[in-house]
């Protein structure tokens, strides 16, 4: 007789990876090495690039999506909006985080819990991004 656990998530019918069972993974992203992705997180990378680099911590329930369907949903357009994501090297990323599509987020950087991303655009090096709308502090984390 199969354990609870087994149970439980071979009906949620989520597709195996490498981190967690109960970690989303959508598409093919491209995942450095010695990165840590939480419980509960997402990653949508159907049909966009998702770049995350190595020795980054995402913590859980994060989501990171390239998609945005809020205009085909609304009848503003015939098909899911879909921007590429990069995450470079030794990033922070907070619990209950969204990164959004046409964000770039820099190395050594520190994405706050609970911080919202969409169309964040290019985030230099170093910096520390919080809230919802973001503040960014550039170069933060450059000389601690």
């Amino acid at each position: 007789m199969k354990k609870f656990k087994e149970q439980v998530l071979e009906s949620l019918e989520l597709p195996k990876n490498a981190f967690h069972p109960l970690v989303h993974i959508i598409g093919n992203p491209d995942i450095g090495k010695d990165t840590y992705i939480g419980l509960f997180s997402e990653i949508n990378a159907n049909k966009a690039t998702v770049k995350i680099g190595k020795n980054c911590d995402i913590a859980s329930f994060v989501a990171i999506n390239c998609a945005d369907s809020h205009k085909l949903t609304i009848g503003n357009s015939s098909e899911i909006d879909r921007k590429d994501i990069i995450i470079e090297d030794c990033v922070f990323i907070g619990s209950h985080s969204f990164i959004g599509g046409y964000t770039k987020i820099g190395h050594h950087s520190v994405i706050g819990a609970g911080t919202v991303l969409i169309n964040g655009g290019e985030i230099p090096a170093h910096s520390l991004i919080v809230g919802n709308p973001p503040k960014i502090k550039e170069g933060y984390y450059k000389n601690k």
